[in-house]
């Protein structure tokens, strides 16, 4: 911890440059539990390990939640935000996208970091900010658990009706340096967890209740069970003037074929009414319905030049070829994924409108989807490839952009592709298709494909098949959404995401065949 010391220097004395400019800002503080057990552990791994998260996870994030990242250490960061749930939802991915690294790492190598979120009036400097508002947010930061996100009650203030998710209260702290106590929640980023977390003496007085229930019942079941043998002696006195019917052994009730062929057809004894049973029809296992398969557009083979110099991570362009295959003329709609959430295939439901992209969507979440599409259809619906989908969304061009290399208004869902800007995707097909009829093919909803992500080209298939080696604890995602800028909607742009991640922007489509 004693690294961070100068981080967190809202506490140095004179508060700051008065002359310097003051603002109300959300604020994250970030830390690594455990950093110096880690770097004694393996120094070098530690530090290029930390430096690639802060590279390639903290710093992202931080923009495209536009916050500003103010500076990090060896072992933290600081950020500031204008919206506290911009800034809520930058610390809850930052910690899904950890959470998804770690899976395979055993526990003791595991980069986790504690995250504290406050409200406040802050000094800002070029390359610092100071305040009582760090400061808070720096004492949230220590209370809080590895892998966890807690925030000050302003925060919660501000965004406890405008996030999907849940809090638990966690009751007022005193911290050290500040005056007052702050109150304090612990960001629950499923929602369906708040249910999970009763109150402690309303799960012991369920368990009484619970308790007192089962010995009730046995009591009952004793008496009821006692009755007849403290009975059996008994001789019942009826009175002389009721005529008695003689007594017949009582036995099971039989269909007619099942009857004796020496009984009587009659006697003279009242003889009991015997009933054929109705026989039980046999359950029968429920028929899955067939679900509303997506629109499906064939795609001829051919050769392409896939990638580009425009980044690092489209390099070299390399000659591909795919063969024919179909692939969904849209993204998955909100209505299409909520059948398979109904089915319970797929564990967690779409929100918005039915005929809006389905969004939130981790890799593995969208598996599950073409897992279930293709076992309920008999056909083999699956993600597509990384090339297969750039194929589709050149659609036989080699331009910046399927419609040329410049940015037209109109064409594509995103940030800064036409005047105003949306707070969710639009329905799945209002802009122009290209040239094989698929619609979205850049903007809207980020897409996954079935590749493991490599930074580069360096030894990528040229057949069109997925590549399914390498760092595939991260999957390749195409595509852009309405929430990134005009250079993310270029068919060669590339990203990666880690497979149990959900984020808003992040959706399918899906591939058939060849």
């Amino acid at each position: 911890m004693a690294e961070i010391r100068n981080f967190r220097s809202g506490e140095r004395e004179g508060g700051g440059d008065s002359s310097a400019p003051r603002r109300l800002a959300a604020i994250i503080v970030g830390d690594i539990a455990s950093y110096s057990h880690l770097m004694q552990l393996d120094e070098e791994g530690t530090h290029k390990r930390v430096k690639r998260i802060q590279r390639d996870l903290v710093e992202p994030s931080i923009s495209e939640h536009e916050g500003r990242l103010v500076k990090t250490t060896g072992d933290g960061f600081i950020a500031i935000f204008d919206s506290p749930v911009e800034a809520v939802r930058c610390a809850i991915v930052i910690q899904q996208n950890l959470l998804g690294r770690n899976v395979p790492l055993p526990k003791h190598s595991r980069i986790e970091y504690r995250i504290g979120v406050n409200l406040g009036d802050v000094i800002v400097e070029p390359d610092d900010i100071y305040g009582d508002g760090v400061n808070i947010a720096t004492r949230i930061e220590g209370l809080a658990e590895p892998g966890q996100v807690f925030i000050s009650g302003a925060i919660y203030e501000q965004i406890k009706h405008k996030l999907v998710c849940g809090y638990e209260a966690l009751g007022d702290r005193r911290v050290k340096n500040i005056t007052d106590p702050v109150t304090i929640y612990r960001v629950l980023p499923d929602a369906q967890a708040v249910a999970g977390r009763r109150n402690r003496r309303e799960t012991i007085l369920i368990l009484l209740l619970g308790v007192t229930s089962l010995v009730l019942a046995s009591s009952v079941l004793w008496y009821l069970v006692q009755q007849p043998k403290a009975g059996a002696g008994r001789q019942v006195s009826v009175p002389s003037s009721t005529p008695v019917a003689p007594l017949t052994p009582t036995t099971p009730s039989l269909t007619q074929s099942q009857q004796s062929p020496e009984a009587p057809a009659s006697s003279g004894v009242n003889a009991p009414t015997i009933v054929a049973k109705p026989s039980t029809p046999v359950p029968q296992a429920p028929h899955e319905p067939t679900p509303r398969e997506p629109e499906m557009v064939p795609i001829p083979g051919g050769a392409f030049a896939m990638g580009s110099n425009d980044d690092p991570t489209e390099r070299p362009i390399h000659q591909v070829t795919v063969r024919p295959f179909s692939i969904g003329k849209y993204p998955v709609t909100v209505r299409e994924w909520n059948e398979c959430a109904a089915a319970k295939a797929c564990t967690v439901a779409a929100a918005g409108d039915d005929e809006a992209p389905a969004g939130n969507l981790s890799w593995t979440d969208a598996r599950q989807y073409v897992t279930w599409l293709a076992k309920v259809t008999g056909k083999p619906y699956r993600l597509p490839s990384e090339a297969e989908w750039e194929y589709a969304a050149r659609a036989g061009t080699q331009s910046k952009y399927w419609w040329g290399d410049r940015m037209m208004p109109g064409m594509a869902g995103c940030k800064d592709c036409e005047p105003s800007s949306s707070a969710a995707p639009v329905k799945v097909g209002n802009y122009p298709q290209n040239r094989f009829g698929l619609y979205d093919m850049g903007g809207t909803v980020d897409q996954w494909t079935d590749d493991c992500w490599h930074k580069n080209y360096q030894g990528a298939p040229t057949d069109g098949s997925p590549w399914i080696t390498g760092d595939c604890t991260s999957r390749v995602i195409r595509s852009g959404s309405w929430k990134n800028d005009a250079r993310y909607v270029r068919p060669s742009n590339r990203d990666s995401y880690d497979t149990g991640v959900r984020y808003p922007t992040h959706g399918l489509r899906v591939a058939l065949g060849p």
